[in-house]
């Protein structure tokens, strides 16, 4: 069962609502996929209102478990999902938005949420992981609460800013009881943009005053907090590094 989500009208909707097995929270998850090419993009969880909001506007809406709100996917980064259908499955305990992504989906700036990936031989055993959206390796992502494991034979700048990506927004996303991060958001981004003005400052101090072990340390601070204020807005490093990237080709065409 399927209805148009832009300008829906009559009781189509209504129809396709009260299939909805929503549970004891009363939410149903949500896959998103593009409407074209078939890629699935995030999944993600909705109320009724979302659904109906969905359906009567075009615009793709959620609700947060974390946050216990609804929100409408792109407010914050731009990044808009305009629904062309909502379909529920045959046991009605799952939607899907079929819909015209505008830019990335994923708040690490991959174009997907499902990029960690493991090709799977013929025989059932899973060969190397695919490629994420640094470049490097990728295995499942750590318990929200847990520290990254390491793994054996990744190191340097794209594993570190992969990791700190993943961390700081599962922290975001799920908020757990005594997190650094969650204390942060809790304070609001006008605390957590000063706090990078204040790491910024005790970088340059340490770079003046020669104190080169301090100035690595308080630069990984900068870095975090940074990453902290991107993510709250809905950006990245990822965004970022894409665009010193094409920064780059342009100048080398210059």
């Amino acid at each position: 069962m399927s209805s148009s989500a832009a300008g829906a009208g009559g009781g189509n909707e209504a129809v396709l609502f009260d299939d909805v097995r929503f549970d004891e929270r009363g939410l149903v998850p949500v896959i998103a996929q593009d409407h074209d090419s078939g890629e699935v993009l995030m999944l993600a969880y909705a109320d009724r209102e979302s659904l109906r909001l969905t359906v009567e506007t075009g615009r793709a809406h959620y609700f947060s478990r974390s946050r216990g709100r609804l929100w409408r996917k792109g407010d914050s980064s731009g990044n808009i999902q305009q629904v062309r259908e909502v379909a529920l499955d045959c046991d009605g305990d799952a939607v899907l938005y079929r819909l015209a992504q505008t830019g990335p989906a994923c708040h690490t700036g991959a174009r997907s949420c499902f990029f960690r990936t493991a090709s799977v031989a013929p025989d059932g055993s899973a060969r190397e992981p695919a490629a994420g959206p640094t470049g490097t390796a990728s295995e499942p992502a750590p318990a929200a609460a847990g520290a990254p494991e390491p793994v054996a034979g990744e190191s340097g700048p794209a594993r570190a800013f992969e990791l700190l990506e993943r961390v700081v927004g599962e922290r975001l996303r799920d908020l757990p009881e005594g997190s650094y991060v969650t204390r942060l958001h809790a304070r609001g981004l006008g605390y957590e943009a000063q706090k990078v003005v204040e790491e910024a400052g005790e970088t340059i101090v340490a770079a003046l005053e020669g104190k080169d072990d301090e100035l690595v340390a308080e630069a990984a601070d900068l870095l975090f907090h940074l990453t902290v204020v991107l993510h709250e807005r809905g950006q990245s490093m990822m965004a970022v590094a894409s665009l010193l990237e094409e920064r780059h080709r342009d100048r080398g065409k210059g």
